[in-house]
């Protein structure tokens, strides 16, 4: 028999409890052992559940039992979880989570205590939901040098851009439609501000390379600025906008990005759509390997819980978790030497003149001016060759000298197949 005490009993906690009951017959099969909950924390009372008298508002009695031998934190945020996941390491407990930002800015910190107290950290459900992806990444593509992992990792933002490229809905409105549906928060800034991404693909970057990526090194941005124009223009080009979250390795170092990007329509990650998560990833022996699934939501988190939660039963007391990455050595993100095209909307009365100008300051320059009247007066530019942000942030300030130029609109960033 191996006990489990839950901390935290709200849409992810509740889940793992209803899988760990419902299934408890095949879970044991699989584990080779009974697993059993013994007591979850929460500030809240459940009467109407068949298991209230599982609950506890006292940590001491999850923290302090020497019959609980795996602590699942699903609590969410920083504090109290950071405090009570460093006790229950310290003790010699297994931890499993979900919570995507204590692994972020404490991850590398938390797995070392883990190995040196003979115990484990696993945090498979903080990256994808129910995708398998971080135990991938340690285990099946550990033979090969990872080189990039570019993904799609905020459900909320994706069900957003779905519902304006196919129903053309405004950004306001597909926000609103999201909450409505349970998808975004009531305060959604860490999805639409690329915050949830941000810390996933520092997580999974720094898996796949081996060093310390701290998210608040990686330049992000959201999704508040994308229109309904935004998205006829790629419709029209032949392209659909998603928020990216790339993280990329090579000899000019460590880059990682999270932003809305051009997706050519053929791209393995164009067609991930609604709440649907997809990560691509790509190795010197494995080539281009790709997941997907439900990034988010009750059930598919709690099946990644629980899949910790089994491997972490059949560890033996004297397991040692290798430490992934050393949060001492962090990576220096290189940002300056990434290059891309760009498209970049502008205000003009001329796109004849707007051509010839703008071929100057990107040989190889495309105009395309759209039909629709959403789009009248204006015109797009889509660069011919790849630029570096500095080089292009300075010819981006030199359109506004063109005479053919009103103002420029928006810019947006063109991501290759």
């Amino acid at each position: 028999m191996v006990y489990v005490g839950v901390m935290g009993h709200g849409t992810v906690g509740s889940g793992v409890v209803e899988v760990l009951q419902k299934n408890a017959d095949s879970i044991a099969k699989r584990a080779g052992v009974e697993i059993r909950i013994k007591k979850i924390l929460d500030l809240r009372d459940f009467p109407g559940l068949s298991y209230h008298h599982l609950f506890t508002r006292d940590v001491e009695d999850i923290l302090g039992d020497p019959e609980i031998k795996i602590v699942v934190e699903v609590m969410g945020g920083i504090n109290p979880a950071y405090a009570f996941t460093k006790r229950a390491l310290e003790s010699g407990k297994h931890v499993v989570t979900s919570n995507k930002e204590l692994v972020a800015m404490h991850g590398a910190e938390l797995q070392r205590i883990a190995r040196d107290h003979n115990a484990v950290y696993l945090f498979e459900a903080s990256v994808g939901g129910g995708i398998p992806i971080i135990r991938p990444l340690k285990q099946c593509l550990a033979g090969n040098e990872i080189y990039e992992v570019t993904g799609i990792l905020n459900g909320t933002t994706n069900y957003i851009l779905s519902e304006m490229k196919n129903k053309g809905k405004s950004f306001e409105d597909a926000l609103a439609d999201a909450q409505a549906m349970g998808y975004a928060e009531r305060d959604p800034s860490a999805d639409i501000e690329g915050y949830d991404a941000q810390r996933k693909i520092a997580i999974l970057s720094s898996i796949a390379f081996q060093q310390h990526v701290r998210y608040t090194d990686i330049q992000t941005e959201g999704i508040t600025d994308i229109t309904k124009e935004d998205m006829i223009y790629a419709r029209e080009l032949d392209y659909v906008i998603k928020l990216i979250a790339r993280a990329s390795k090579s000899e000019a170092g460590i880059c990682a990005k999270v932003g809305p990007v051009l997706l050519p329509a053929g791209h393995p990650l164009a067609d991930v759509e609604d709440v649907f998560n997809g990560i691509l990833v790509k190795g010197d022996a494995i080539g281009d390997v790709m997941f997907y699934g439900r990034g988010a939501g009750k059930l598919p988190t709690a099946s990644a819980v629980v899949g910790d939660i089994i491997e972490a039963s059949r560890l033996p007391g004297d397991a040692k978790n290798p430490v992934l990455y050393e949060e001492t050595d962090p990576a220096v993100l290189n940002t300056e030497q990434t290059e891309c095209r760009f498209l970049i909307r502008i205000r003009t009365k001329d796109a004849v003149v707007l051509e010839r100008e703008a071929e100057a300051l990107f040989p190889g320059v495309r105009i395309h001016v759209s039909r629709n009247p959403l789009l009248q007066g204006e015109a797009a530019i889509l660069t011919g060759k790849c630029l570096k942000e500095a080089e292009f942030e300075q010819k981006r300030e030199a359109l506004n000298a063109l005479s053919s130029v009103e103002a420029v609109i928006h810019t947006m960033r063109i991501m290759e197949v």
